[in-house]
């Protein structure tokens, strides 16, 4: 209908003798207003030279007619506020009902394929919160590509290369000999933790004590690959408990083993974008926007991060992801331009890739920050915190903020199982549905598409959520293209709250089933039909966070 609509208002614009630009639709926050408004009748006064009112007037009598609507209301200074028929407004649920799990997907992408690439961890310790946030929205907006079309390819940069590596092999190191009763020490800069322990000792009981003292470039190597083989099946075993699943695991040491780095180097000197200054490798990065040049190959002749993501990312383009996705954190916000300007030198498009960076997370109790992390040293591990408050929690909150936001984790709220709780506000809103058609069976009534009629839902709250339910397909998409799962959260809970308030029709202490199973079969109908229509929408937008949708829950708040 809301296409419908947009396209009467531009033909009656048109008539007016101007163009007809870009007209707004809108849901009024005060459904007595309306089911759409629009104010283009006050951004057409000064191009007419005449008043809104009477422009929204003209407009209103070429709607006359219109298939759907019941009535058209000029209002204040100029706004046409448009109310739709009962039977259109409860049309969205045969729509809903007929689509089932696939309602709210769209072919928006086309089948084109793109890459999602996040976490990408160093192997060098336990995944960190920083980690989970990303995990999350990596997934959620892989997840929303998904549904609007998008062939998604989910990537995870292994980065098992570089000076990291080397500092921790030399910290395990120090850990075994220890262990052996030699007198070894960490430097200030090394690995902390216990998880480095458990490294040597486990390197210890397959290897044996046969390397004391012994600090050969070997030996170094050996307890590096042991530490990348076990870290990266603890972040993997970690990642597939959260629900998070990859494509592939590209490894930073191929673009080494492969001489994709040399490559990159020599391409990037055939530009003539290079330079030598102080036995380094530059690149003018400034050709292309950047604050400074780069450097890509140090005096040493070792290349800094930036040559291997170069590299890198000319693997993605050449495997055919035109279009790519970087989800990472803040912090490497300094990457964005050098990488952009190393790809554009080598001609690839402005603004490739697209980054997404999110802030980092905290996690609170009781107002006051904690670090419950032993193992780690230094910081909390997802791992622990999946724990303590289990998957659907921890995704959802790490999804319910934009990604720019820093992110408060409250555990007070995390492990609280009442409707203070979002994720268990929404799903108790599922589950309550599920217990209308539990009930339902156990009278002996059934409830089929064929015998409800939606235009019956005449209530208020029942027309509020109706138009809501509508609202999901277009909410999708829009949380696609922006990059923000945090938007499927906040309709989500806005959701939520109209159901339970239709739910409990302002009397927590009523037999809310009842009100749904009424005498009158027609009505009752079209109320299972809500309720499904609810349940529906409800299960699509938490599964597409990657979050359960019970249809049982042992705690109800309103017990």
């Amino acid at each position: 209908m809301q296409d419908a609509l947009l396209k009467a208002l531009e033909s009656a614009v048109s008539n007016l003798g101007v163009p007809a630009g870009e007209i707004r639709l809108e849901r009024p926050k005060d459904a007595d207003h309306g089911d759409f408004t629009t104010n283009v009748a006050m951004t057409l006064a000064r191009p007419l030279g005449r008043s809104p009112r009477d422009i929204a007037q003209d407009i209103r009598s070429a709607l006359d007619g219109v298939s759907g609507l019941s009535r058209v209301e000029v209002a204040g200074p100029g706004f046409l506020n448009f109310y739709l028929d009962a039977d259109t407004v409860g049309d969205v649920l045969r729509r809903i009902r007929k689509r089932g799990d696939e309602y709210g997907r769209s072919d928006v992408g086309h089948g084109a394929a793109i890459m999602v690439e996040f976490v990408s961890a160093n192997p060098t310790g336990p995944l960190h919160l920083g980690h989970g946030r990303q995990a999350a929205l990596g997934d959620g907006i892989a997840a929303l590509l998904e549904w609007t079309g998008w062939v998604v390819h989910r990537e995870f940069y292994f980065n098992d290369a570089g000076k990291q590596m080397e500092k921790l092999a030399h910290s395990i190191w120090v850990r075994y000999q220890q262990a052996l009763g030699e007198e070894a020490s960490l430097p200030d800069d090394a690995y902390q933790g216990a998880y480095i322990q458990e490294l040597a000792d486990s390197f210890r009981a397959e290897h044996g004590d046969g390397f004391r003292g012994d600090d050969s470039a070997e030996v170094l190597r050996k307890m590096e690959r042991h530490a990348v083989a076990v870290l990266r099946a603890e972040q993997v075993r970690d990642l597939e408990g959260f629900g998070v699943h990859f494509d592939e695991w590209f490894r930073e040491s191929s673009l080494y083993d492969d001489g994709r780095v040399d490559a990159t180097v020599e391409a990037l000197g055939a530009t003539g974008l290079t330079y030598e200054e102080d036995g380094a490798l530059w690149l003018k990065t400034t050709e292309f926007g950047d604050q400074k040049d780069r450097v890509m190959r140090k005096s040493d002749g070792s290349a800094t991060y930036f040559l291997p993501d170069v590299a890198y990312h000319l693997t993605k383009w050449e495997r055919g992801f035109t279009h790519v996705i970087n989800v990472q954190g803040s912090d490497h916000h300094g990457t964005v331009d050098r990488v952009r300007a190393g790809l554009q030198a080598l001609g690839k498009p402005p603004g490739y890739p697209e980054y997404v960076l999110h802030q980092m997370v905290t996690v609170e109790r009781g107002g006051q920050e904690v670090r419950f992390s032993k193992r780690a040293g230094s910081y909390a591990t997802m791992g622990e915190l999946v724990e303590q408050v289990g998957v659907d929690v921890a995704r959802y909150f790490f999804l319910m903020r934009r990604p720019e936001a820093h992110l408060s984790f409250d555990l007070d709220v995390a492990l609280d199982q009442s409707d203070k709780n979002p994720v268990y506000k929404v799903q108790y809103a599922h589950a309550r549905m599920c217990s209308i058609f539990a009930r339902a069976a156990e009278a002996g009534i059934l409830a089929t598409n064929a015998e409800a009629d939606p235009s019956l839902l005449t209530d208020g709250a029942e027309r509020e959520l109706l138009n809501q339910l509508a609202e999901f397909p277009e909410l999708v998409e829009r949380a696609a293209r922006d990059r923000a799962p945090h938007v499927v959260c906040d309709y989500l809970e806005r959701t939520a709250g109209m159901v339970n308030s239709w739910y409990h029709g302002g009397n927590p202490s009523r037999n809310p089933e009842l009100a749904v199973l009424v005498d009158d079969p027609a009505l009752r109908a079209a109320r299972l039909a809500l309720a499904d229509g609810i349940r529906i929408v409800l299960r699509n937008g938490l599964g597409l966070l990657g979050v359960s949708s019970p249809e049982r829950m042992d705690r109800r708040v309103d017990e």
